[in-house]
């Protein structure tokens, strides 16, 4: 098949760096443009030595003329961004955002938790919330992908099959999530100059964390009763990775057992999920730089509870490499392509 041409606007963030570098080694893509604004006129490698011998454009100011030259828009910029650009998308392209812009159903949750006006509420309709191994082939149907959060994505693939199958109670989850310092962005060392990020670990978002919202809407497509959870974040020490701790309460006559069997038969032919055996003690170190997904089933010293842990890194199967992957489902590409 042809290449597919490709712009990436907020190419420079990590995220955006994290993106540019995967997508020099797919073989079906061309990247036609790099946009960015503080970094127009320079050459990307500035922000990763990896990039220094790849063939690519210099940064440049985005410009909507651009849109008839390209197939795929991948969009890392700052939330509301990508909804001025949804706008005035030709036929030709497929948007696919990295931020929050399309991610909740409805404009009002989306001023509720983001403090800000959406600002194309009529083509919320049009667009679609893809976790790839959640939701399949329907993002085919649709010129506007929005692609999970980090934390959402270590949490959904961790719950999702359990709610489904109703093998856990709805009604007291609590979530405990450990993230690298990456995941807020380039401007992390300005946003928490006070904390010592190389060495203290912080809590944040306490009840409030924007993510809520996200999980909460997924989660409750697939139960009867609403589902109630307690989620709280934390920054580490460390730059990339993901390590959710979730604790949940076992329907009456479930044990353990019954949740990794579920999760081994939801995934056995993923790509990416792995469910490793009963008790495994994950590490961050075993997903970084990779789109995969680990997750370990524990058992709780109580009989009626189980401990379930889930490992990504939040730069690629939390952000990078799982709008890859979109892309690849999108255009009949093999799921792995530029992610092995």
């Amino acid at each position: 098949m042809p290449k597919l041409n490709v712009l990436v606007a907020g190419s420079t963030g990590y995220i955006g760096i994290q993106l540019v570098n995967l997508l020099t080694k797919h073989k079906f893509v061309n990247i036609k443009y790099l946009c960015g604004n503080s970094s127009v006129g320079k050459n990307i490698a500035l922000y990763d030595k990896k990039l220094k011998n790849k063939k690519l454009p210099k940064i440049i100011k985005f410009n909507y003329k651009f849109l008839k030259d390209v197939d795929i828009i991948f969009t890392a910029l700052p939330n509301g961004e990508a909804q001025k650009i949804s706008k005035k998308l030709l036929s030709n392209n497929v948007l696919i955002d990295l931020a929050a812009d399309f991610r909740l159903r409805k404009s009002s949750d989306y001023l509720k938790w983001y403090k800000q006006k959406h600002k194309a509420p009529k083509l919320i309709k049009n667009s679609f919330y893809s976790l790839p191994e959640l939701t399949g082939e329907k993002l085919k149907k649709y010129q506007i992908i929005g692609c999970p959060g980090c934390y959402p994505t270590s949490i959904l693939l961790a719950l999702t099959p359990l709610v489904k199958k109703k093998l856990i109670k709805n009604d007291n989850i609590i979530i405990d999530s450990k993230s690298g310092y990456s995941g807020a962005g380039r401007g992390v060392h300005k946003k928490y100059k006070n904390k010592n990020l190389y060495e203290s670990l912080s809590a944040y978002g306490v009840s409030f964390h924007r993510h809520n919202s996200e999980i909460e809407q997924f989660l409750n497509k697939f139960s009867n009763s609403k589902i109630i959870f307690t989620f709280t974040p934390h920054l580490t020490p460390m730059f990339r990775g993901i390590l959710s701790t979730i604790y949940v309460d076992l329907n009456k006559g479930r044990t353990t057992n019954n949740i990794y069997n579920e999760l081994v038969r939801f995934y056995k032919n993923s790509n990416f999920v792995k469910v490793l055996k009963v008790g495994s003690m994950i590490s961050t170190n075993d997903v970084i730089n990779t789109n995969n997904c680990e997750i370990s089933v524990c058992k709780s010293k109580y009989k009626n509870k189980a401990i379930i842990l889930s490992s990504i890194d939040n730069l690629i199967k939390g952000g990078a490499g799982q709008a890859i992957q979109n892309m690849n489902i999108l255009k009949n590409l093999k799921e792995q392509e530029g992610l092995k």
